[in-house]
């Protein structure tokens, strides 16, 4: 029986759970069923506020000025940041926090709560494992996957096995990862004596196909990556670096990116059920760089909220100081991008042409049949 991603035969009794679909398909607005978010601070919606000893978090002023509450939501940003934006433009809610689910509601309601998408992005995670350490307290990307393992079980018990699958392959899996592993390794004499630049972004591309590998094993199949932006051009980088960018860090942000783009294409040759899209987070941020003016921008050096030396010295605390105007920078504090220009990012890759989206951009991977 065909009806909507959702609607499934129960294998007890037979009986066909149409208000599902009524309830929980796609709406006219609604690219996907759901989408799934894997990664860091960049797309962290809160999870880290459920971390007791994490140094990493952004549960307090200023940060959530500009966002609709005027309230910290644990986004480190003043306001909605790229997961919510990707959101907007699937026609989806932001995908919620997994841990505040899992901590506020009961198994049966989290089970709903899972139907379009969760996010299990946390502050400080990286690909390796250890990148964690230096806030004390993150979750890693190998324990986010295995958190939407357990998510997969309780959509499987939800919507029985046939219909979970057919909803998760038709979902998004959102990866923004990579960032705080390049930060690890650029301020440790052991890991560069123990690797040269490119053995380490090959090693972390090899360890994310582990991951990726993992989750196609539980029906993930429409993958968006984003790729890493010129990190070495962030305040904190700036502000070691006598206000320019740091140029080592930029070198191997491009080479993992070009590390990750090898090993998807070889991905997809393995495993031929799988689509994605490549955001170029690099082109777009260095554009915004290099011409701030013609995207409404005028600070691109100085982080927004902070103090010190661009802003860049203290992290956006309580004590620190914020520009008036935060649309016209483009940083919001020492590593994160204000709203306006995690805004920017999202119109000029969500539609790309293919400077910024390939081998097709988002929407296109949205109408790709799973």
């Amino acid at each position: 029986m065909k009806m909507a991603s959702v609607c499934v035969w129960a294998a007890r009794g037979f009986w066909v759970v149409f208000l599902l679909s009524l309830r929980f398909g796609c709406s006219a607005g609604q690219m996907v069923p759901a989408a799934f978010v894997l990664g860091d601070s960049l797309v962290d919606v809160g999870n880290n506020n459920y971390l007791p000893i994490s140094l990493a978090k952004a549960d307090f002023p200023h940060n959530g000025m500009d966002f609709p509450t005027k309230k910290p939501t644990g986004r480190f940003c003043n306001g909605k940041n790229t997961a919510d934006f990707l959101a907007e433009k699937l026609g989806l809610p932001t995908s919620p926090p997994y841990l505040a689910l899992v901590s506020n509601s009961s198994k049966s309601n989290s089970s709903s709560s899972f139907l379009t998408g969760v996010s299990f992005a946390s502050g400080g995670a990286g690909i390796f494992d250890g990148t964690t350490e230096k806030y004390k307290q993150s979750v890693p990307f190998s324990k986010q996957v295995e958190y939407y393992l357990a998510v997969h079980e309780s959509l499987v018990q939800h919507m029985g096995s046939s219909g979970a699958k057919k909803h998760v392959a038709k979902s998004l899996f959102i990866v923004v990862i990579g960032s705080n592993d390049i930060f690890s390794y650029s301020g440790s004499s052991d890991l560069r004596k123990q690797h040269t630049p490119q053995q380490y972004v090959d090693l972390m591309a090899s360890s994310l196909k582990d991951h990726l590998k993992r989750l196609h094993g539980y029906d993930a199949r429409k993958f968006v990556f984003v790729g890493l932006p010129p990190i070495g051009c962030c305040p904190s980088q700036r502000s070691q670096n006598k206000s320019a960018c740091n140029e080592d860090t930029n070198t191997w942000s491009r080479m993992y990116n070009t590390a990750l783009l090898a090993m998807l294409k070889g991905l997809k040759s393995e495993l031929n059920d799988i689509s994605y899209s490549y955001l170029d987070a690099y082109a777009v941020v260095q554009t915004l760089v290099q011409n701030p003016s013609a995207y409404g921008f005028t600070e691109v050096k100085a982080a927004c909220c902070g103090l010190g030396n661009l802003n860049a010295k203290v992290g956006c605390l309580p004590i620190s100081q914020y520009c008036p105007n935060r649309r016209d920078h483009v940083f919001w504090d020492l590593y994160h991008p204000t709203e306006a220009a995690a805004r920017l990012f999202i119109d000029k890759a969500f539609h790309g042409s293919p400077q910024y989206a390939y081998p097709m951009d988002v929407q296109q991977l949205a109408a790709v049949e799973a």
